[in-house]
């Protein structure tokens, strides 16, 4: 199943499941610790695990049957990432922080003077939303719209995309008086 499906429901049950268990995580990390957590999550897992292998065990032993471990299929899959994945991964991460260096280092060193203005103003507001939510609130905020945004957004798109334009149409037209207003900026091409 892939992350699309997820985000727009196709499959009710395997989404409930993902969604559900990632707001669980969330709400947990939000009254215990990241190291509580993840000890409580492993101890509930091998709990499940030893507590089906004796049940196993015994029904084996019971029913007089040889069938094995339960988890032999799962012990023999190989999951081992081979040279060329590991390459893929660090490749795409090697790109993605040098791009994200070269862009922080393009606005604070003013290359652009009304870009840097928007990333001050950005930085401004984002010290307004610190002191409002912690970042484990707007990760929540974030799973919470990631599952439901891309269907609304599917069933209502006509009206929101109407709205959408009227407020990028108003947005430009602000950005266009105030750059007319500031000296040496250049409106770029769109």
């Amino acid at each position: 199943m892939l992350a699309i499906d997820l985000l727009y429901w196709r499959d009710i049950k395997q989404t409930g499941i993902v969604f559900g268990s990632l707001l669980l995580l969330l709400f947990s990390l939000t009254q215990f610790s990241v190291v509580s957590v993840v000890a409580y999550l492993a101890l509930a897992g091998l709990s499940a695990t030893i507590s089906f292998r004796i049940y196993k065990s015994v029904l084996q032993a019971v029913q007089k049957t040889d069938e094995g471990h339960p988890f032999k299929a799962y012990l023999e899959m190989e999951m081992n990432l081979s040279q060329d994945q590991i390459q893929k991964y660090t490749d795409c991460l090697q790109l993605y922080v040098n791009s994200t260096v070269k862009e922080l280092r393009r606005l604070f060193l003013v290359q652009d003077l009304v870009d840097s203005l928007k990333f001050a103003v950005l930085m401004w507001l984002l010290t307004y939303v610190g002191a409002l939510f912690n970042g484990l609130t707007l990760l929540i905020m974030a799973v919470v719209s990631m599952f439901t945004l891309p269907v609304v957004y599917d069933k209502y798109q006509a009206q929101i995309d109407q709205y959408l334009g009227l407020v990028r149409t108003h947005i430009n037209t602000v950005v266009a008086k105030i750059q007319a207003k500031i000296p040496g900026a250049k409106r770029k091409a769109e």
